[in-house]
């Protein structure tokens, strides 16, 4: 079954007091075009996380974020209260010495450098990699479902358009048919009114088997029954077929123009050129297949 390469994704796992965010997107591209927002806890993991969204997503423009929110009591700086003790100590020491009253201790010792300062460095642990792993995974698998679904729609699309291309490539075998006789009656036609025209009757039918056969369109219309076919088989192989089908709709495009090349009659041409404006319509929508 075919994806499409536009997609979305989204998960969120708790840890310690933490949420661990994670934000995937993709858009339609020639090969992987992979853009990551990594908060800094995880960049360290910057590689794993690459080959992860590599293994699942293949092709596509694709953003990947992930950060955490933090609880409020988490994120609260803690009070370093024995340098505060300290620097009380030391100011409380001057303000007698030099006879100072009416000092607000609070205000001024919370200003004090590195009373309220963070001073450890957080460092990533298995426990909690293994939780934000696992919320990216959750992440990438909810995009493959969204290009899936939407690969459910483009095959639908494309199912409709191989169908009318069908119908149209069999409106074309009545007017083939009689086209061939209109050739012989117009050439002769011709011929009865050049009254001096004298012409080998045996050699006439001969330059109108070679004529007629010039402009047959067995063969095209048999290879574009094929290439039809293909893309049909094409779309229920694995996800990642979207090249082979953009290369398979462009050999259909090959095989209708040379019908509507052949074809020297109005009808034929009419019908060529609806041929045309369905397949387009095909390749418009394989840019975005995965």
């Amino acid at each position: 079954m075919i994806q499409s390469m536009t997609g979305y994704g989204k998960s969120v796992v708790a840890y310690k007091g933490k949420k661990i965010n994670v934000e995937i997107k993709s858009l339609n591209s020639k090969q992987l075009d992979l853009t990551t927002r990594i908060a800094p806890l995880y960049r360290e993991k910057d590689m794993e996380i690459r080959q992860l969204i590599a293994e699942s997503v293949l092709r596509g423009k694709v953003e990947f974020c992930i950060w955490i929110e933090k609880d409020v009591a988490t994120e609260t700086a803690p009070i370093n209260t024995a340098l505060m003790q300290s620097y009380y100590d030391q100011l409380q020491a001057f303000a007698e010495q030099n006879q100072l009253q009416g000092i607000d201790w609070i205000q001024a010792l919370v200003r004090m450098p590195d009373v309220l300062s963070k001073t450890e460095v957080e460092v990533l642990d298995d426990e909690e990699w293994a939780t934000a792993r696992q919320g990216i995974c959750e992440a990438i698998q909810h995009l493959v479902d969204f290009r899936t679904q939407e690969g459910a729609a483009l095959k639908k699309k494309f199912d409709e358009k191989l169908d009318n291309i069908e119908q149209l490539l069999t409106s074309i075998e009545p007017y083939e048919k009689a086209r061939v006789e209109k050739i012989r009656t117009r050439i002769i036609d011709g011929l009865k009114q050049i009254p001096e025209a004298e012409y080998d009757k045996n050699r006439l039918e001969q330059e109108l088997i070679y004529y007629i056969e010039k402009l047959d369109i067995s063969e095209e219309k048999q290879r574009l029954t094929n290439h039809l076919r293909y893309f049909r088989e094409t779309m229920a192989d694995q996800p990642g077929q979207g090249k082979k089908l953009g290369f398979i709709a462009q050999e259909m495009g090959r095989e209708i123009n040379t019908t509507g090349s052949k074809s020297n009659q109005a009808e034929m041409q009419n019908i060529v050129v609806m041929m045309k404006d369905e397949l387009e319509q095909i390749k418009e929508q394989v840019l975005n297949a995965l």
